[in-house]
């Protein structure tokens, strides 16, 4: 049996940047992968990267005015494939990071635990069983599939990583869920020239906002011609040769309702990948959601076991998986002074055109937690960057502690605004009044510069 200072299961970006440190540190490391167009993880392959490629090559599609639908499909055709290049190359910049290293062996198999030490290791020719001192879980999340009849009956039903393969534009693209997934690729497909519907269970899009941003969102991607059917739960599909007949209730007016789509989208969340680990042999404990159960150094059940990144029911984005990593390193190699606790300011972004970014309490949010707030709000159209550009769309939002001066939140719905929030972050983060923010000497013409306007209006 080999033996191994540390085995991670998973490529992700969490597990893959631990390995490489313990590859350098001359630790003797696993990393077992189930799939070898996985090698990188979720972000490099079905996530951020691809996605986000679609997003810039949407929006270009989108300037060049194209007319005919098969100039569209022509135009989306071309962005497919560069985006798989793209992470063709990334997947293999990072398999030959890690496989370049002596210390680090990669198997590419399905994972799943015999003790709390033991792995077994399934390959295409193979089975064998490796034990490792410490363990590392970073298996990531996958699509939640709703149990709706006739979901696995059709071809032209897509999970958000299956229709990154499709290769030819749909004419009509019918979404399930207008939450950030769905509202991300609609912006995509909706540039692109597909006619977009997105049907959604509760009376509102983006439900996690304040009800005027998410005003604001629907009015934007449906002034891109995205229609919305709210209320209304999808209740079967069936496949009529080349379209599908999406059925679903209107709770709104009491009733059953059909919309037919060449292709679906199936975008109702994701959840934390614990299938065939077997977790349970190895004394792991999982939450009642199904994610790994861990402290605030994102240790397990087990002593000698760790879970990253998605799987162990964190916020979902790249960069907290990165964090992750910084705080088991510091925990077993540094100073032990890091945990999840420092966590107190996470910002995120949604790529739909103008991005909607946000850091923080919402409106709702700081009302309901009892702070006593000033709110500001700036549209966009008012600002000289926007208008320069010519993306006058959306709004700046900012939520202020009446009583001490601190930024409780902001939302950005804007262009740039994926980097915008950052400055607002660090602002947070360093616990500064938000007259720094509005005092702050920034460059012209910039939307960074907006950011004074916003709070001056507080």
């Amino acid at each position: 049996m080999n033996k191994y200072d540390a085995i991670i299961i998973g490529f992700g970006k969490g597990g893959k940047t631990l390995a490489g440190f313990l590859g350098k540190q001359g630790k003797k490391v696993a990393l077992i992968e189930k799939s070898e167009m996985m090698y990188g993880g979720t972000c490099i392959n079905i996530g951020c990267i691809p996605t986000k490629r679609l997003v810039h090559k949407s929006k270009v599609a989108l300037y060049k005015k194209l007319n005919s639908f098969e100039e569209k499909a022509e135009e989306y055709r071309r962005a497919i494939e560069e985006k798989e290049e793209l992470v063709k190359m990334l997947r293999g910049k990072n398999y030959n990071m890690l496989d370049s290293n002596e210390n680090i062996t990669i198997y590419t198999g399905t994972a799943s635990f015999i003790s709390n030490t033991e792995v077994e290791i399934y390959t295409e020719d193979r089975k064998l069983i490796i034990e490792g001192e410490k363990i590392f879980i970073n298996t990531g999340a996958t699509t939640v599939i709703p149990n709706i009849p006739g979901i696995n009956d059709s071809k032209r039903i897509y999970t958000s990583t299956q229709i990154l393969d499709l290769k030819e534009l749909p004419k009509h693209l019918v979404i399930v869920g207008g939450g950030y997934i769905g509202l991300e690729f609609a912006s995509i497909y909706a540039s692109f020239g597909s006619k977009v519907t997105v049907i959604e269970t509760s009376d509102r899009i983006a439900g996690r906002e304040d009800k005027d941003v998410s005003d604001n969102i629907r009015e934007i991607l449906e002034n891109k011609g995205i229609s919305f059917i709210l209320n209304s739960n999808v209740t079967s599909f069936n496949e009529n040769s080349d379209e599908v007949t999406v059925s679903y209730f209107n709770k709104l007016y009491n009733k059953d309702e059909n919309i037919n789509g060449d292709a679906v989208l199936i975008a109702t969340g994701r959840k934390p990948n614990i299938e065939g680990l077997n977790l349970d042999l190895a004394g792991v404990k999982v939450t009642e959601r199904g994610a790994i159960a861990v402290d605030n150094k994102l240790k397990t059940s087990v002593d000698n076991i760790w879970a990253i990144g998605d799987v162990n029911g964190g916020p979902q984005f790249t960069y907290i998986s990165l964090d992750d990593f910084r705080i088991i390193k510091d925990n077993l190699f540094g100073e032990g002074k890091r945990t999840t606790d420092d966590r107190q300011v996470i910002p995120y972004s949604v790529f739909i055109e103008p991005n909607l970014s946000r850091v923080g309490l919402s409106e709702e949010e700081a009302r309901a937690q009892g702070y006593d707030i000033k709110v500001a709000k700036l549209q966009v159209a008012a600002i000289p960057r926007a208008r320069l550009i010519g993306e006058i769309e959306g709004i700046m939002k900012a939520i202020v502690d009446a009583k001490t001066n601190k930024i409780l939140g902001c939302t950005l719905l804007s262009p740039e605004s994926s980097e915008l929030i950052n400055i607002i972050s660090i602002a947070m983060r360093a616990n500064l009044d938000y007259t720094f923010i509005r005092d702050n000497i920034f460059t012209h013409p910039t939307m960074s510069e907006a950011l004074n306007d916003l709070f001056a209006l507080i």
